[in-house]
């Protein structure tokens, strides 16, 4: 049995409508909304809130988890399931769960897996996408699938897609972990003798740029590359020809300094005059992630004394703004308002960590300027109680 046309949905169901009400009450923020018509300053005692000019939910996103809530209203009696997380912010996935949405796989890796689904079951399909494998089980399946991978992602697939179509290795800026870069790696299987392989960053960049340039030891070079690369790879054949692909998500500077490296090594391997021949690159960087890492630039012109970044600690884009923030002030990646615990104390991740970690003193006595972002998968609820929160540490009311 396999899932025909009626039963694939990439549109919604035009419930819009029906279920813009309970969006609203489950992620507004009348605050938020203070804010940004306030010029995205807001002042509370000794106290200035600063919040850059793009933040949290992305269109991405928001078309994502409405398409979620209108599934269920489409679907009230059926099993829905998530392949995995639909973005990644823990209280927006646990509020589908409240709905009765399950997920076949959690963050932890855990969970009932494809052997759950059976034939009269809805499957939602993630923002970030799913691999070429999954989709195919899901199809043979004949269940209902609802597909809301955003179409920044759907814009890499093609590149990836042509990449394998004519014999180039798609190399991937991104975490070969991650379910985004997962799915594009896949898309590679699609063509015969189809190849990639995953570049994490500019360290890992290096390693390939030498071994274009000089070739080296291919043992160990796929050894460390293990987990990153396609089935057979053969970096001494597989280098030759490289086309540049980015998880949406990814530090953009960073991927474009992977770009420019990769086409310095190719040039320097077979010619500037053949390098046509040898490498390729479109821009897939993702327009949302862009204007958030631009808005945390410009704010950081403003002086803030600190920043907090809210959003999940395992979202890709919220831990790169954390990354730009820090560069420059003292940054806290918090997931809510309750890694606030005081005035002395908070709770947070650091750029470049797993753990979360304690550290006091991170507010200053006296007036304070406060920089806040959001990554793209971050309701503005969350960040409303973040900044109520705070200013509720000098009893100031907001």
């Amino acid at each position: 049995m396999t899932t025909t046309p009626g039963n694939y949905f990439q549109r919604g169901f035009g419930l819009k409508a029906e279920v813009s009400p309970h969006l609203h009450a489950d992620y507004h923020s009348g605050l938020v909304e203070r804010l940004k018509s306030s010029g995205h300053r807001l002042e509370a005692g000794d106290l200035t809130f600063l919040l850059a000019r793009e933040f949290g939910f992305c269109y991405g996103v928001e078309r994502a988890v409405e398409y979620a809530y209108e599934t269920r209203r489409r679907f009230p009696d059926r099993a829905i399931w998530l392949t995995g997380e639909i973005i990644h912010n823990p209280h927006v996935n646990q509020r589908l769960q409240e709905m009765g949405i399950g997920f076949l796989r959690e963050a932890s890796g855990e969970g009932p897996g494809l052997d759950a689904v059976k034939r009269e079951d809805v499957v939602i399909l993630p923002a970030f996408g799913v691999t070429v494998q999954e989709m195919q089980a899901l199809r043979e399946r004949g269940c209902i699938l609802v597909d809301t991978t955003c179409g920044s992602v759907l814009n890499v697939w093609k590149n990836v897609d042509r990449f394998s179509a004519s014999g180039f290795t798609a190399l991937i800026h991104g975490k070969y972990a991650h379910e985004e870069t997962r799915a594009t790696a896949s898309r590679t299987t699609r063509q015969a003798g189809g190849r990639y392989l995953i570049v994490r960053d500019r360290k890992e960049s290096a390693r390939v740029c030498d071994y274009i340039r000089a070739g080296g030891n291919r043992e160990a070079f796929l050894r460390d590359f293990a987990p990153a690369c396609s089935p057979g790879f053969d970096p001494d054949r597989d280098l030759a020809r490289v086309g540049l692909a980015n998880q949406t998500t990814m530090l953009s500077s960073e991927s474009l300094q992977i770009q420019e490296e990769i086409r310095q090594a190719l040039a320097d391997r077979w010619g500037a005059a053949s390098i046509e021949d040898h490498f390729r690159a479109f821009d897939t960087i993702c327009s949302a992630t862009q204007d958030r890492q631009d808005a945390i630039v410009e704010l950081l012109g403003q002086k803030p004394d600190l920043m907090v970044v809210i959003g999940g600690y395992n979202s890709s884009n919220t831990n790169h703004l954390t990354a730009l923030a820090g560069r420059s002030v003292p940054t806290f990646h918090i997931e809510d308002a309750t890694c606030i615990e005081s005035a002395g104390s908070i709770r947070h991740k650091p750029f470049g960590q797993t753990a979360e970690r304690r550290t006091e003193g991170w507010l200053p006595q006296g007036p304070v300027v406060i920089g806040l972002t959001a990554g793209a998968s971050t309701p503005n609820n969350k960040i409303g109680e973040v900044v109520a929160a705070i200013a509720g540490l000098r009893g100031a009311e907001v």
